[in-house]
C-alpha cells in the first residue's frame, strides 16, 4: 500500500483495483480464500485454498448472502 491512500471499510459504487483488494486480503491474514474474477482476455478465473469444493461453495454462498444484504445496509 502507498502511504497516501487510506482504506475505508465502506460500501462504494466505484470499482476498486484488484491489486488493492488482494493486498487487503493478504493484510487480513486470512486462513481460507476463494478467488474469482476475470483475466485481461475476459476469461473467468477461479482458485481456492480449500481442496474440498463443498467448503469453497459454502464460503461463496455465505459471501453471496452478505452481498445481498448490502441492499439493506444502503437503505438505512
Amino acid at each position: 500500500m502507498t502511504d497516501n491512500v487510506t482504506n475505508l471499510n465502506q460500501i462504494t459504487k466505484l470499482d476498486i483495483p484488484a491489486e488493492r483488494v488482494l493486498q487487503a486480503a493478504l493484510d487480513a491474514e486470512l486462513t481460507d480464500v476463494v478467488i474469482i474474477g476475470y483475466d485481461l482476455d475476459g476469461n473467468e478465473y477461479f482458485a481456492s485454498s480449500m481442496a474440498d469444493g463443498g467448503n469453497a461453495l459454502w464460503l461463496l454462498e455465505r459471501a453471496k448472502l452478505e452481498l445481498l444484504r448490502t441492499v439493506d445496509y444502503e437503505a438505512e
